[in-house]
């Protein structure tokens, strides 16, 4: 299970980095992202996004070397709640409780031919990313509070 979750979380790290500049087929769409948003706003999004899942994967590294298991949980809770904390704000919350049109019509146009795994709700479905990011959660929380 450790080794699934170092891999997950290296996905996600690298899909951060990545995904609005290199085509990766059905995970990503670069043309309808970069039609919305401008190369600059993109540059500064990549840098501030990426640097906290990568401490975050570095640390989970880190406690699973040292067999410090139960702090993997809080070491990427601490270096990605801000960008966690954004994303449940702008994915999730939208998603599952509110009905924003515009954000809904925003996200259509840059993600809407993105693969995912949920139907859509309130216009809004959540790609692979975020279930990803939402699949490392729940197995680090398993493994630090598990059996």
């Amino acid at each position: 299970m450790i080794d699934a979750l170092l891999a997950l979380q290296l996905f996600v790290v690298l899909f951060i980095g990545l995904h609005d500049w290199i085509p990766l087929g059905p995970l990503n769409d670069v043309k309808a992202v970069r039609n919305a948003v401008s190369p600059g706003k993109l540059f500064v999004s990549t840098v501030l996004s990426t640097p906290p899942f990568a401490i975050g994967f570095a640390a989970s590294v880190y406690c699973a070397r040292t067999d410090f298991l139960s702090g993997c949980f809080g070491c990427y809770g601490l270096v990605t709640v801000s960008r966690s904390t954004e994303l449940l704000r702008t994915w999730w919350i939208p998603y599952l409780l509110i009905d924003e049109p515009a954000r809904a019509d925003r996200y259509q146009a840059m993600f809407g031919r993105t693969h995912t795994f949920l139907p859509v709700r309130n216009g809004i479905r959540p790609d692979t990313l975020h279930i990803a990011l939402v699949t490392v959660i729940i197995l680090l929380a398993v493994i630090s509070f598990g059996p």
